[in-house]
């Protein structure tokens, strides 16, 4: 059997991985659109700079996928320890922030220790995200970070997202609460504590390691855009450039991009597919004269007069990316069309530079350099209150149509990189 798969990020170069040494599979064919696989895990390589999209690291609680990523690095692995940490009205907060409240200036700290202990919501079932919040943190720690935090990241109301992306955050016991917000930094999500990273090429390594274990069955077709997915005896498979035909379809490429490609007949699933909501970033990598955050890695800004929600010092990750003064990744979301999608390069540039002068990243505008900025348009799943229901239908839909999805935006989960391999695995024991 020939199988095609569509796209070439981490969710296809992993399936083709576990797929190769299947005797009933002669050949695989991946179609990536880029010019170079990684989907969302590439690296951008700009003169003696190597940057991300936004701050992959490698760690996993499940240890089979968090192994398998660090042997296809071989010795290409740095160990790091955690150190993030929340700029709030000037001062650091480790993340995450119900575990560092002693920070707060007092007028806040009272606030979050008093709607905790006294919390009316925590015996509410949570419907929504913002309903969980308050039910397992109070007002004050929800009102203070986790809500316009999360607002900033996911510019949409929290109010209309389910708890999907929150369910398993653990409630902090009253010891736990009390111990924060009398001095004591109480450790959080201990899983991502120790973290490791490619000691050179960024995050893309994971991707080039999987690649040089596939074997001859696999053939890799770059400058691809499908435009046309056809079942007639099996598929065929149209791009811009020339036609492909296979046994099976397994798509990783955006489903909204595989409803334009396929003649879907039911406008339900069309209606479904164009309900469902994500998030375009920017990355700006960025140079400053100085390094005045310390020995930190990535940094939350809920600060809404701050564009950046998020920013990242490469430097942390290892010699390979060390250089004078400090280089970060900030991530802004967007939407096409919105006020931040319209603004040029240069404005962009000016208001993260506003930005990193507010949070004492630099002395002047003069000390700020953008090395580059790139825009993606699919980056974050946004789990609205219908996300689950549209893809429940769009999942069952292309099942029926012998269709397999994978992947954070094939499947449309918000997927980390160990679970994106993990449903590879679990995708190709179904097939």
């Amino acid at each position: 059997m020939k199988v095609i798969i569509l796209g070439g990020g981490l969710a296809a170069i992993s399936t083709a991985y576990f797929l190769q040494d299947r005797q009933d599979i002669d050949e695989i064919i991946i179609l990536e659109k880029e010019e170079t696989t990684g989907g969302l895990c590439r690296s951008f390589h700009v003169g003696k700079y190597v940057y991300d999209i936004g701050p992959h690291i490698l760690f996993s609680k499940d240890k089979e996928i968090l192994q398998l990523m660090l042997d296809v690095l071989e010795n290409n692995v740095n160990n790091c320890r955690r150190s993030n940490q929340i700029i709030y009205k000037g001062k650091y907060v480790q993340y995450p922030f119900e575990n560092d409240l002693s920070k707060l200036p007092k007028e806040d700290l009272e606030y979050c220790i008093n709607t905790f202990e006294k919390n009316p919501y925590e015996n509410y079932a949570a419907a929504n995200m913002l309903q969980f919040f308050l039910k397992t943190f109070g007002e004050g720690v929800t009102n203070t970070y986790l809500r316009p935090y999360n607002e900033k990241i996911w510019k949409y109301d929290p109010v209309f997202m389910d708890t999907q992306m929150v369910e398993r955050i653990p409630k902090p016991t009253n010891e736990e609460f009390m111990r924060s917000a009398h001095g004591e930094t109480v450790e959080g999500y201990l899983h991502q504590l120790y973290f490791s990273f490619p000691k050179v090429g960024g995050i893309e390594a994971v991707v080039r390691g999987f690649e040089k274990k596939l074997n001859e069955k696999c053939k890799i077709y770059t400058n691809q855009t499908v435009e046309k997915v056809i079942q007639n005896n099996g598929f065929h498979i149209l791009t811009d450039k020339r036609e492909f035909r296979g046994d099976i379809c397994i798509s990783t490429i955006p489903v909204q991009e595989l409803v334009q490609a396929y003649d879907v007949n039911k406008q339900s699933i069309k209606e479904a597919v164009s309900d469902l909501k994500y998030n375009s970033i920017m990355i700006a990598f960025i140079k400053t004269k100085e390094d005045l955050c310390g020995k930190h890695f990535a940094f939350m800004i809920p600060d809404q007069n701050v564009i950046f929600h998020r920013i990242s010092k490469m430097d942390f990750l290892g010699e390979e990316y060390t250089h004078d003064g400090a280089t970060y990744m900030v991530e802004i979301t967007y939407r096409p069309g919105d006020r931040y999608d319209e603004m040029s390069d240069s404005t962009i540039f000016e208001k993260i530079a506003e930005g990193l002068k507010a949070i004492n990243f630099a002395a002047k505008s003069e000390d700020i350099s953008l090395i580059n900025l790139t825009r993606h348009q699919y980056a974050y799943v946004i789990y609205d209150l219908n996300h689950k229901s549209n893809m429940d239908k769009i999942r069952e839909y292309f099942a029926e149509e012998g269709i397999w999805l994978n992947g954070r935006f094939g499947n449309f989960e918000y997927w980390n990189m160990d679970k994106v391999i993990r449903e590879s695995l679990k995708l190709v024991e179904r097939i």
